[in-house]
C-alpha cells in the first residue's frame, strides 16, 4: 500500500475521533475523505445509495458504527468489493465483557471487519475526556451537578485526540493486520476526582453525587431519554463498576512513543476554551 493509492475514507468525520483523525491525516499529508450525514463526503448509514460514492477511490477506512449491527456487514462486504483493503474500526473497551445489550453494533462492526477477507484492527478506547466536555457530560457539569452510579471504581479516560492519532497511525502504517488494542489514558480517576479536576481548572463549583442504579435510571428518563438508551447507560456503568475498563495500559506509548495526554491537561485546555463556562 503507497501513497500514491492509499485514499483513506474516515466514516464519522465530524465526530469526536472523526474530525481529529481527519486533521491529523491531512497535516501528516494523507488524502483524505471525512464522510458523514453533513460532511464534506455525504455518508448515511440509512442510505444505502450514499455508501459507494462515498467509497469510491478509497482503499482504507476509518469504521465508526451504525445503531443497527447487520448495517455493517452490508457495508463492510460492499466496501471490499469496491477496492477496501484495509479497515481500522472503532469500538469500546469492555465491549467483549460488558451485557451484549449495550452495544451490539459495536460488536457487529468487529466481526463484519474480522469476516471481510481485508486487513482490518480493532481499536477499543476507554471513555474520552471529551464527554465532559462536548456531550454527554457537559450539561449536567455547567448545571453544576454530575450525579451517575459510579461508585469508587476508577476510570482511565482517554483523549479523542489519541484515539485519533492511534487511528492514524494504524490507517497508514504496516504491521497491524489482526490486531485489537485497547486504549487508555495514563492514569485512572475516579469521576468524583474528574469532576474535581474540572472544577478547579473552571473556577466554578461542580457537585459530583453517587446514584444507586436505580436512582440514575429515573433521572435519565426524566430527563427525556428513551426506555433504550436509559437501559444501555444502566448497563454501561454497571460494565464500568465491575472494573472492566479500570485497568490503564500502556498502549498509546506504544504505538506512538509518547504518553497519552493527561486528564489535567486536558481539563486545563477546556476550560481555557470556556468549555464550562
Amino acid at each position: 500500500m503507497t501513497k500514491e493509492t492509499n485514499e483513506i475514507l474516515v466514516i464519522g468525520g465530524t465526530g469526536k475521533t472523526g474530525r481529529r483523525l481527519v486533521r491529523t491525516l491531512r497535516a501528516s499529508g494523507e488524502r483524505v475523505r471525512a464522510a458523514s450525514r453533513s460532511g464534506e463526503v455525504r455518508f448515511d448509514w440509512t442510505r444505502p445509495a450514499t455508501w459507494q460514492p462515498a467509497v469510491a477511490g478509497a482503499s482504507v477506512v476509518y469504521l465508526t458504527v451504525s445503531a443497527d449491527p447487520a448495517v455493517a456487514d452490508d457495508f463492510v462486504a460492499q466496501a471490499v468489493k469496491w477496492g477496501v483493503g484495509r479497515f481500522v474500526a472503532l469500538s469500546g473497551r469492555g465491549i467483549d465483557r460488558i451485557d451484549r445489550d449495550f452495544s451490539p453494533s459495536m460488536l457487529g462492526a468487529e466481526q463484519a471487519v474480522r469476516d471481510s477477507g481485508a486487513e482490518w484492527t480493532i481499536i477499543r478506547p476507554n471513555n474520552f475526556h471529551q464527554n465532559f466536555d462536548e456531550d454527554l457530560w457537559r450539561q449536567p457539569l455547567v448545571d453544576g451537578r454530575l450525579a451517575l452510579p459510579m461508585g469508587a471504581t476508577p476510570e482511565p479516560f482517554i483523549d479523542a485526540q489519541d484515539v485519533a492519532d492511534v487511528a492514524a497511525a494504524l490507517l497508514t502504517e504496516e504491521g497491524h493486520h489482526g490486531q485489537v488494542y485497547e486504549l487508555s489514558g495514563r492514569r485512572a480517576l475516579t469521576f468524583a476526582e474528574a469532576v474535581a479536576t474540572i472544577a478547579e481548572a473552571s473556577g466554578r463549583s461542580i457537585q459530583y453525587v453517587e446514584l444507586t442504579p436505580e436512582e440514575y435510571r429515573s433521572e435519565v428518563l426524566a430527563e427525556g431519554y428513551s426506555e433504550a438508551d436509559a437501559t444501555a447507560l444502566t448497563i454501561m456503568f454497571a460494565g464500568m463498576r465491575a472494573g472492566y475498563l479500570a485497568q490503564p495500559t500502556d498502549t498509546v506509548r506504544q504505538l506512538l512513543g509518547r504518553d497519552p495526554i493527561d486528564f489535567d491537561t486536558y481539563a486545563d485546555q477546556a476550560a481555557t476554551g470556556g468549555a464550562w463556562s
